[in-house]
């Protein structure tokens, strides 16, 4: 008969005695389901250990603290009772910001099985590595750009065409809102001058896709001269209807 599961706050006292250098463990129980959420939403783990954290009731969980500021989540592995899933946790530091993590791998957590001296020496070999490693990559990125790397506004231009979309399904411009230096940018990316429309207007035989990318061409050459580019609808017409006329009063019979 197989024997039970090994008590969790045991294996993780057991763990800590045996990992490198000083560790020690701090054991959770949960009474409701969203009580694991604080712990799991810090899991370093881009695998099955963040998503046994968060999709199944545990009941309990427990963190293993370390040097240099290092800790571990662990916790049963659901269906298989001699097992344990081990993970980093994010760094707990006030300087650590969401963007500091951008292009550094996750170092993800492995299973474990329930004997600590095995269960130590894999996490030695696998986990901790990985750990420090991505560590170190968060701090380069915190010690290199604290802030985060907002995007500037644009420039102010004092020259724009806007490009417009009639409810024909014509796209377009009014000539005369064309600065001159950009009309030839226009003919040179299939726009076509209508004189009876006074406007620069893109055919619709180029197809959606082939205006699309006429509109990004014209837009990219016009930047380079310093006039931006508008793409709106054109405005909804509306007809004004005239108030109905008050009623006049009946007029009495004249005797």
């Amino acid at each position: 008969m197989p024997s039970a599961r090994t008590d969790l706050d045991i294996f993780a006292a057991s763990l800590a005695d045996r990992l490198p250098g000083a560790w020690t463990s701090e054991y959770h129980r949960h009474l409701t389901y969203p009580d694991q959420f604080p712990v799991a939403e810090q899991i370093w783990d881009a695998g099955h250990v963040s998503y046994i954290a968060t999709e199944f009731v545990l009941g309990h969980d427990a963190v293993l603290h370390g040097p240099d500021q290092q800790h571990l989540y662990l916790a049963d592995r659901p269906r298989y009772p001699h097992q344990f899933v081990v993970a980093p946790l994010e760094p707990d530091d006030a300087a650590i910001k969401p963007h500091h993590f951008d292009g550094i791998d996750e170092p993800n957590g492995i299973v474990v099985p329930n004997d600590p001296a095995r269960g130590a020496a894999l996490i030695a070999r696998r986990v901790l590595p990985r750990y420090e490693q991505a560590r170190q990559a968060v701090r380069r990125n915190a010690a290199e750009q604290p802030e985060p790397p907002h995007r500037q506004a644009p420039p102010q231009v004092a020259r724009v065409v806007t490009l417009t979309w009639y409810d024909d399904g014509a796209l377009g411009t009014p000539y005369a809102r064309v600065p001159e230096e950009a009309r030839m940018t226009l003919y040179a990316h299939g726009f076509q001058y209508h004189p009876h429309q006074a406007a620069f207007l893109l055919p619709a035989a180029y197809g959606e896709d082939g205006r699309a990318r006429r509109i990004q061409a014209v837009a990219l050459r016009l930047a380079e001269k310093g006039i931006g580019v508008n793409l709106r609808h054109a405005a909804p017409t509306t007809t004004t209807v005239p108030p109905a006329a008050p009623p006049t009063a009946a007029r009495g019979t004249v005797r």
